[in-house]
């Protein structure tokens, strides 16, 4: 099995999913006689989120790319960022360290895809739910992505950063998470909702929620297991 190395820290919350993920899946996998190799290299999250918001893009695909070589001179082989908002850099940290990341955006839409879905909404950090990074696969695959209005944009935003981030989980926070899906259902016609920030399934999950759940965190780590199994 190939070494697993993750760019972690960004949050630490989605950190600790993955790690623990990782190990239970390949444990379970194996009937309990392996467990992955993996190396995490965890970045500053203050850092990486102030280069993000002053869009100071060159620093921090270089602030991630030297994380990324570390990986790599450690042994790892199957290498990926552990958040979605650090996708905004994907393709600069691949040119700089050539190495091929395992993508959370394409992750997901195949996932998407699979499932049969047309029209799909996204929550994130507002750069997720403003840019591009997170829908481009979806759009050149035929899937329309939804994005909520501004005003309850913010306000996810604000509860990912205020909460979710360091662990914070309030019953009031899902519910309000929650009527904004249902609007998107009722008013876009929404067949699932992407979980674009990895700290949202700390919240949401296919019980909890008015429409079906694509979780990157699941997703991506399902199809980290896979490469690192080829």
């Amino acid at each position: 099995m190939k070494k697993i190395g993750l760019v972690g820290g960004t949050g630490p919350e989605s950190t600790l999913m993955y790690y623990k993920e990782l190990n239970t899946k390949i444990d379970e996998a194996t009937g309990g006689k392996e467990m992955p190799e993996l190396s995490i290299e965890s970045v500053n999250f203050r850092k990486a989120w102030e280069l993000v918001s002053s869009k100071q893009h060159k620093e921090l695909a270089g602030y991630l790319s030297e994380k990324v070589n570390h990986l790599v001179a450690s042994g790892a082989k199957v290498v990926a960022l552990t958040a979605a908002t650090m996708h905004i850099v994907f393709d600069e940290i691949e040119r700089n360290t050539k190495v091929s990341l395992v993508s959370i955006p394409k992750a997901v839409c195949s996932e998407a895809l699979e499932k049969g879905y047309k029209k799909v909404g996204l929550l994130g950090t507002v750069f997720t739910m403003e840019q591009d990074y997170m829908k481009k696969d979806f759009r050149e695959a035929g899937i329309d992505v939804i994005v909520p209005d501004k005003s309850d944009r913010e306000l996810i935003a604000k509860r990912i950063y205020e909460e979710l981030e360091v662990g914070i989980v309030k019953e009031s926070t899902l519910r309000e998470f929650n009527e904004i899906i249902t609007k998107m259902q009722k008013n876009d016609g929404i067949e699932a909702i992407i979980l674009g920030c990895t700290e949202l399934p700390l919240l949401l999950n296919d019980t909890n929620c008015p429409v079906p759940c694509l979780d990157s965190v699941e997703i991506h780590i399902k199809k980290i297991v896979e490469l690192a199994w080829e």
